[in-house]
């Protein structure tokens, strides 16, 4: 099924369901999100019903979507899922860890097929063993060992990815069954013919041939259709994708018809123990009742069944929880591309408008009055209309934290270590691309917090403290950074080893080193202090390189430790990579534009402030602190022509936890600058992090502020 192209498509009926696929993936991915979330909160003593449908109810969309398309393994795995959440959700199990452990390994195994059929993976998902654990667990019986993700082995480059979809279970009457399908009467009778097409262009759904001619008297056209994978709601679902629910009916040709044990048509002997491919009594989107997701179309089945009421008996859903449907109704899905192209284009708009500006400073304003208050307007106007853009790309950092609760459940597991998970902060937003690049640095912190932090149950006890061990991920603003910190109640960091290790690799540590130095010595390339390497980590490759992606993106980390009680590490970030403040100085003819987030304070430099040490070093007194003194004309060469001129001003900047003093000629102003590229229109230049166009078109470089205080440094 996922072979089927646009072209074979069309050839047939120029209906195109690969059209479809995208937003297919897209919900289903939400889904299993949603339902993961939702397993790891439940609690097992005590399980809310609603909570219970929320899961069933995910389960459910993916399932109808995956039978539409034909995705067979991924809908036979949703259908056992759905028949233990079923009996879960009417009380006639109790929910076990059991039951929560194969759930999540299942949701894995899911998205392993969906990605497949997606063509970004080849691997080939055996999910024998999951489903066996499932049939076992909705039977009440317990399983014999551990649960077991489900093995994922890359497929043969020969095998053709179509070969993917594993045969459906069968029908619930054991074999082929033979339905009536009516159609009509249609507005556009045409529409039927192409629903005709449709159904043979997917070739896993089975055959489909016309009664009597197909035509009937009084519009109605009836079709005989022969299957042995497709369950009834998989039908309706497809064909009510393409026509109104009401001009399709379908009923049995043979006996066996049906969607549950012992309706009119199904032989007593042959009334099946398990309910059948489809819906349970009172189930959500049940043809017939109310809010039936089988009337809904099949790409939006996810919203369809989320927002369909449940039977009266349900209590009343938390107030507190939105419905899917409002969300989904207030959202709308834009590539990633077209936003780009239109904060780029902003961007410019930013440049022009700066180019007017400059330029209409030589017009006299009483004459030009008009023009000047529009030259205004402009200007608020753009960098309005630049917020909000910048805001489109804004995310949650709760897109990045909600990844960590399975993954630290899992670890703790594995380590026999229990961890309590803490977040705070999670609406604090930041731009879509940091997301994407501090998700891995993130992940590798919280793994080293629980493999390397935390305790073991009997350890902590021993030490006086609670069991289980906490971790705590937060986010907030300040200023115009991003603060993001990870930290634990474990062990903490031990100076002695620290410094023991250090020696042993080579790396000069004397004694005198301030707390803040030892701790930094981790992020020394090949640098750990576990005594065993497992399979979490320990080979000391990590936090090096975290150190090394977040310094990338402007970033810095900083790290406080407390040995017995926990450490903390900070990463600091910019907001977005995009648009910056920034402080125009000049030196010479030249323009450099400073991060406004890193100056501190500026000054007039007066006779004898500026004193000389060890030969050539440059020292400024400011309140009492010492600081680095560095020229920018000559950091960067800048050629003079007007001689008699001096540096007169210094501005102070701070970063990586230290400060430096520049002096420059002049203070041009601030503004917000479109932050380019240096390295991918030019080449890396040090001290450097990029540049902008300036209001007068010239191009103005971006200081980068962490490297002139390493340069100070050294």
């Amino acid at each position: 099924m996922g072979e089927m192209t646009s072209e074979s498509a069309n050839a047939g009926a120029g209906i195109d369901l690969s059209q479809f696929y995208q937003v297919f993936f897209e919900e289903a991915g939400e889904n299993l999100e949603r339902m993961e979330q939702l397993l790891l909160e439940v609690d097992i003593a005590a399980a809310d019903d609603e909570e219970l449908n929320s899961i069933f109810r995910c389960a459910h969309s993916v399932k109808g979507g995956a039978a539409t398309f034909g995705f067979m393994d991924v809908a036979e795995l949703t259908h056992q899922m759905e028949t233990l959440l079923d009996k879960l959700r009417r009380h006639e199990l109790a929910p076990t860890t059991e039951m929560v452990d194969v759930l999540l390994a299942s949701g894995d195994a899911l998205r392993a097929q969906l990605a497949r059929h997606q063509g970004a993976s080849s691997a080939q998902v055996d999910t024998t063993e999951l489903l066996f654990n499932i049939r076992a667990l909705s039977a009440g019986e317990a399983l014999p060992a551990p649960v077991q993700a489900a093995a994922v082995t890359p497929a043969t480059a020969a095998e053709p990815l179509a070969a993917t979809a594993a045969p459906a279970a069968p029908a619930a009457s054991g074999g082929a069954r033979v339905l009536e399908l009516r159609v009509g009467p249609l507005d556009k009778p045409e529409m039927a013919d192409n629903l005709i097409d449709l159904f043979k262009e997917i070739t896993d759904l089975g055959t489909i041939e016309p009664i009597d001619g197909g035509q009937a008297s009084d519009g109605m056209r009836r079709f005989k259709i022969t299957t042995t994978t497709s369950s009834d709601s998989d039908l309706l679902d497809l064909f009510t994708f393409h026509v109104p629910r009401e001009a399709v009916a379908l009923m049995p040709l043979g006996p066996g018809y049906g969607f549950h044990a012992g309706n009119p048509g199904a032989p007593a002997e042959e009334a099946p123990a398990d309910p059948g491919y489809g819906f349970f009594d009172d189930a959500p989107g049940a043809p017939g009742a109310p809010g039936s997701a089988a009337a809904a179309p099949a790409a939006a089945a996810a919203a369809a069944a989320a927002a369909a009421p449940k039977p009266a008996a349900r209590p009343a859903p938390k107030a507190e929880k939105a419905s899917a449907a409002t969300m989904e109704s207030s959202t709308l899905r834009v590539s990633v591309e077209k936003v780009d192209q239109l904060i780029n284009l902003v961007g410019e708009l930013v440049i022009t408008q700066a180019m007017l500006a400059q330029n209409s400073k030589n017009v006299d304003t009483a004459l030009y009055q008009q023009l000047a208050s529009g030259l205004a307007d402009l200007e608020r106007n753009t960098r309005d209309l630049q917020e909000s853009v910048m805001s489109i790309r804004m995310i949650p950092m709760s897109v990045v934290f909600s990844r960590f609760p399975r993954m630290l459940r899992d670890l703790a597991g594995k380590l026999g270590k229990k961890v309590e998970f803490v977040t705070h902060g999670e609406a604090t937003e930041l731009d879509k691309g940091l997301v994407e690049k501090i998700t891995d640095p993130l992940t590798h912190l919280v793994r080293n917090s629980c493999d390397h932090g935390i305790e073991l149950p009997a350890e902590r006890i021993a030490k006086g403290k609670p069991e289980h061990g906490t971790i705590t991920l937060s986010a907030s603003h300040q200023g115009g950074s991003i603060v993001i910190e990870v930290r634990d109640d474990g062990k903490g960091l031990s100076r002695e080893k620290l410094l023991k290790k250090a020696r042993e690799k080579g790396i000069d540590a004397p004694d005198s080193m301030t707390d803040q130095e030892v701790w930094s010595l981790i992020f020394a390339p090949g640098f750990s202090t576990a005594e065993v390497v497992t399979d979490v980590s320990g080979r000391g490759v990590g936090m090096d390189v975290v150190k090394k992606n977040i310094t990338s993106l402007g970033g810095t980390v900083e790290i406080d430790s407390a040995e017995g009680y926990g450490m903390s590490v900070k990463v600091r970030l910019p907001l977005t990579l995009a648009i910056m403040d920034g402080m125009s100085v000049g030196v010479g003819e030249e323009c450099y534009i400073l991060p406004l987030s890193s100056v501190v304070e500026s000054f007039q430099v007066q006779p004898g402030m500026i004193r000389t040490i060890g030969g050539s070093g440059r020292v400024v007194e400011v309140r009492d602190e010492y600081m680095p003194v560095l020229e920018l004309e000559q950091v960067f060469d800048v050629p003079r022509f007007d001689f008699e001129n001096v540096s007169a001003i210094l501005v102070v900047v701070e970063a990586e936890g230290g400060r430096v003093a520049l002096l420059v000629d002049e203070l041009l102003g601030q503004q917000q600058v479109v932050v380019k590229n240096l390295e991918a229109n030019y080449r890396r230049v040090d001290d450097v992090s990029g540049a902008t166009i300036m209001g007068d078109g010239r191009v103005a470089l971006i200081l980068d502020v962490g490297s002139l205080v390493r340069r100070s440094r050294h």
